[in-house]
């Protein structure tokens, strides 16, 4: 097994390959190259004795003793993150806010926040999916996350602080030649019979396809089926267009080319957003987001629920917290 002395990075490596099955976003998880990620791989499996994954050329997979040393290595690294903090005045270290997506909600509340406290550093990261991201918070790569709380297995959401920030009607992209694309608005009942794309297969918006799920299972609209996952808003564009399926959105989604973007009405499904960060996180960064969501949410209406919506009772249950 690991030597007393093998080095912190080699098991954040580890994890990382472990979490996401694949060496391309674990590299681009941790922000190195993905040659420097394998040899990480590499010395790690020489200290331990023991090949910790199976590749092929299409998969990644934990063996046996990967599958053992994992549990062990995710406890020394959360320990070494404890030590850190414990000899850490929180205002001194950025909080790690992620934004899931660029210019929109989370990213107005991030944009006041650095207003309120421009003391404090409020560093963006763009992940993909409350599922995924909550791990991350729990496990303190991130501070703070944004999404569809309701969403989360409960065991999760127990170890998490949340705050209510919009009430976000939902929305499709439509391909240009699409039938409905001439319309100003998207009845939910015009799309029944049409198959839409709301992330299934993707391990981490587990949260968002269910959202979809519940609202298509009631209009009669077919879940798209698996797309390949897309790393970057370049690679989405080309998936997407190759699948030609419209995609369930959120007003203010940046639209892509070849497509428009339509509210969805009668009624206005609506996609609940709330801050989420782990219990007992203490940092002024938190504290000027939630007073910036707070002064947004009360300015600009965003807890105001439209009379004709669309809201699974766990979700409105959870928006009512406060």
């Amino acid at each position: 097994m690991p030597a007393p002395h093998t080095d912190p990075r080699l098991l954040r490596a580890f994890v990382a390959v472990a979490e996401e099955l694949h060496f391309t976003r674990a590299a681009a998880r941790l922000y190195v190259a993905q040659q420097a990620l394998s040899r990480d791989i590499r010395r790690l499996e020489r200290e331990v004795g023991r090949e910790l994954f199976a590749r092929t050329t299409r998969q990644v997979s934990l063996t046996a003793d990967g599958e053992r040393l994992l549990p062990h290595a995710r406890r020394v690294l959360d320990a070494h993150a404890a030590l850190a903090a414990a000899f850490t005045d929180p205002a001194d270290r950025p909080l790690l806010v992620d934004l899931n997506t660029d210019g929109m909600t989370a990213a107005r509340v991030l944009a006041r926040a650095r207003e309120l406290a421009p003391e404090c550093e409020l560093m963006a990261r763009f992940e993909s999916g409350l599922t995924w991201a909550a791990g991350e918070v729990l496990a303190g790569r991130l501070d703070v996350t944004f999404g569809r709380a309701a969403g989360l297995d409960p065991a999760v959401l127990a170890q998490l602080s949340v705050q209510p920030v919009r009430y976000e009607p939902m929305a499709v992209l439509l391909p240009c030649d699409h039938p409905l694309a001439e319309r100003e608005t998207v009845a939910m009942g015009d799309l029944a019979g049409e198959t839409v794309y709301a992330g299934a297969g993707n391990a981490r918006t587990l949260e968002w396809t269910h959202l979809a799920t519940l609202l298509f299972d009631e209009w009669g609209i077919a879940l798209a089926p698996p797309a390949p996952l897309a790393v970057g808003v370049a690679e989405f564009r080309r998936v997407m267009a190759k699948a030609g399926h419209p995609v369930l959105a959120v007003l203010g989604f940046p639209p892509l080319p070849g497509t428009v973007l339509r509210p969805l009405v009668r009624p206005v499904p609506l996609s609940p957003l709330l801050m989420v960060w782990r219990k007992g996180l203490d940092h002024p960064g938190l504290s000027a987001l939630r007073a910036a969501g707070a002064e947004l949410a009360g300015t600009e209406g965003w807890m105001v629920r439209p009379t004709e919506s669309w809201l699974p009772e766990p979700d409105w249950s959870l928006m009512r917290h406060r």
